[in-house]
């Protein structure tokens, strides 16, 4: 099992990537392996939402 106080994390109110859990859960999105990777967070999340939508609606089909 990893350790994911040693990850890396996006903080969605701030905006900031922060290693560990420096902030509360509900601001944090991740975990990742790497800083650049939680900088992405803000993409990677818009394209999984989009991602489910698309299978929602194939689902609802």
């Amino acid at each position: 099992m990893s350790d994911d106080s040693e990850k890396y994390w996006y903080n969605l109110t701030t905006g900031a990537v922060e290693r560990g859990f420096a902030s509360p859960a509900i601001d944090r999105a991740g975990p990742f392996e790497t800083p650049e990777e939680a900088a992405n967070a803000p993409e990677l999340l818009k394209q999984r939402s989009r991602q489910w939508a698309e299978e929602d609606a194939r689902d609802d089909a």
